[in-house]
């Protein structure tokens, strides 16, 4: 079910759920209130309009929260006459929740079944088993993994070095350029 309401001088679509900010009201947060300006009621293929109001319908809504709108800038200029005036505005608004949506107001509302409620499955615990084995760790983080590098690094450096200790020293290669040779001679025919 939709309903069309006006308030604040503006028109708002509704149903329902829907939280919606409104002009400012005198209605103070949690209190619930109705809308008496309805415009229009629609229930699937059934549709309702005012002449300019459905009299006896309302529309129910609930004070969530009083806030202020976005800032909105407000500058005004004439050119080469030394006149500028610069401005803000934060619209004082209510945020509502609508609760219900009444085509008249002196029957009863038709109360909803509430959605059956489904209890939740319980599994039996399962029988104890032996002790599984442990679970490899997962992926070592921060120092673990640093000093596993590490201790890497330091197996792989120790075959090397035990394969130089039997055998002599390489000598220090010069790392100088090499002297460019002589040019070749050129052939005579």
């Amino acid at each position: 079910m939709i309903a069309v309401i006006k308030t604040g001088g503006k028109q708002y679509k509704v149903k329902e759920g829907d939280v919606l900010d409104i002009e400012k009201i005198g209605v103070e947060t949690g209190r619930a209130f109705e809308f008496s300006k309805v415009l229009l009621i629609a229930d699937g293929a059934t549709v309702v309009v005012g002449t300019p109001f459905i009299s006896n319908a309302a529309v129910r809504a609930e004070v969530v929260e009083h806030r202020k709108g976005d800032k909105v800038l407000i500058f005004k200029k004439k050119r080469r006459k030394q006149y500028r005036r610069f401005k803000g505005h934060r619209q004082a608004l209510v945020r509502v929740k609508i609760t219900d949506i009444i085509p008249d107001v002196a029957q009863p509302p038709v109360k909803k079944a509430a959605p059956p409620v489904e209890k939740p499955v319980v599994k039996p615990a399962p029988a104890p088993q032996e002790a599984a084995p442990a679970k490899p760790a997962g992926k070592p983080k921060g120092a673990e993994k640093r000093a596993l590098a590490k201790k890497e690094k330091a197996a792989q450096a120790k075959p090397a070095k035990e394969a130089k200790a039997g055998q002599p020293k390489p000598k220090a290669v010069s790392k100088k350029p090499e002297s460019k040779a002589a040019p070749k001679a050129k052939k005579t025919k």
